[in-house]
């Protein structure tokens, strides 16, 4: 028991750096591209571009369906029995590749059905590649297995192509129509190497999969994918609305200052993502074990990411003046609001996800997320109306907030009251 419990707190830790190199390259790398892109593309060109990548999320948001939840704990729960992985890896992918046929053919009659999308056609077809590319890389799979290294080196390898192929390529702001299709060769490529590594590493087994496991895992996934479609209606729903209802100038402006954000939360990243599959471990073994654990991890980096939030909303304009330039100075307001996001998602993430996920009260979460969605789709329009970018970003502060208090709500009435008595 003893030695288990320390090959789990080694790989934790291991699993835990990992993916830190990875966020650290997700923060680094934007600060390396982004100023380039921005200065080259100018907002409205930069606009445009995140404009077609919220729609394409729409589709990556599809084919996920709620599978980096559900397989992940799947697959930590099994990981000894090749033969229930290797079921549980091929019905995942055969409903992956069914559900990317489908976005295919919906991304296509909206593009040649609705005006606003018909101009710049190729644009989207070009981001759509991030939903093949997500297809491909079973993360899940790695999560699962605690075997984040494989994650991290294949992310790496993707964002080096990323930078490489954005100074090569990228020299005009008539090049922003390649800047989606980098993006996704690069997904698409790493996402070639994590199958074949997951059959000749881990020795997965392709065989059809039975319809009975097939639906199980559609079961299983549902409630997570209910979540994750009303989480969408409050993140990245907001640059597709925001798009919708103004203009590709005030989506640029929006669209950097939360690529900052962005960059920002996923420093925090690899902590959220290395601890769900041990948590769920921890759950099967003892729940009070589990608990305590959650309880530490809230202390612990609940207080960095909000000392990450007032870095952010003391220095907001230094870092918009050195990273995005003179010509985003209206993102300046944007991401003063915003700031306070990492903390605030952060521990939404540990109740919701880290303690009502595993828990099993997954069904809580999605009723959580769909309260929030309609939340953000009734005050989004209005706030949009009224401050533009600045209105959207209020917006997404209170939504992201109402829906930490919701899940802090529910945490301590189900699990932590529950488990005192």
């Amino acid at each position: 028991m003893t030695n288990n419990f320390v090959a789990d707190k080694k790989r934790l830790i291991s699993n835990f750096f990992s993916l830190s190199s990875v966020e650290m390259a997700n923060y680094i790398f934007p600060l390396i591209t982004l100023p380039y892109l921005v200065r080259i593309l100018g907002p409205e060109k930069y606009g445009l571009i995140a404009f077609a990548q919220a729609f394409a999320q729409y589709f990556v948001l599809l084919t996920d369906y709620g599978f980096n939840l559900s397989a992940t704990r799947n697959i930590s729960i099994h990981k000894n029995n090749i033969d229930r992985i290797s079921a549980t890896f091929n019905s995942v992918m055969i409903i992956k590749f069914i559900l990317l046929i489908i976005s295919f053919i919906i991304i296509s009659a909206l593009i040649f059905l609705i005006p606003k999308f018909r101009p710049n056609w190729l644009l989207y077809y070009f981001a759509f590649g991030m939903a093949v590319g997500n297809v491909l890389f079973p993360v899940w799979f790695f999560q699962g297995m605690e075997r984040m290294k494989f994650i991290a080196l294949l992310n790496l390898l993707a964002k080096f192509i990323f930078v490489a192929a954005i100074f090569l390529f990228i020299r005009t702001q008539s090049d922003y129509i390649y800047v989606p299709l980098i993006t996704s060769l690069g997904n698409i490529l790493a996402g070639i190497l994590s199958l074949y590594i997951a059959f000749k590493r881990f020795h997965i087994r392709f065989t059809a999969p039975a319809l009975n496991n097939i639906w199980h895992e559609l079961r299983e996934g549902w409630h997570i994918f209910v979540s994750t479609t009303a989480v969408s209606f409050y993140t990245t729903s907001n640059t597709f609305i925001l798009g919708l209802l103004t203009n590709n100038l005030t989506v640029g402006y929006y669209s950097a200052a939360e690529k900052l954000i962005i960059s920002g939360q996923r420093l925090l990243n690899p902590v959220a993502q290395s601890i769900y599959p041990y948590i769920s471990k921890l759950v099967s073994d003892s729940k009070d074990r589990a608990l305590l654990f959650i309880k530490k991890i809230i202390i612990l980096f609940g207080g960095g990411s909000f000392i990450l939030s007032m870095v952010i909303f003391v220095l907001s304009g230094s870092i918009v003046e050195i990273i995005l330039g003179s010509q985003f100075h209206e993102s300046i307001a944007v991401l003063r609001i915003l700031a306070f996001l990492p903390f605030v998602i952060f521990l939404s993430n540990i109740f919701a996800i880290q303690g009502l996920v595993n828990f099993n009260f997954s069904n809580v979460v999605s009723k959580i997320a769909i309260r929030g969605g309609v939340l953000n789709l009734i005050l989004a329009p209005i706030f949009i109306y009224l401050f533009k970018q600045i209105g959207l970003a209020i917006s997404v502060l209170i939504v992201e907030s109402f829906i930490t208090l919701q899940g802090a709500y529910y945490f301590n009435k189900l699990i932590v009251k529950e488990e005192s008595i």
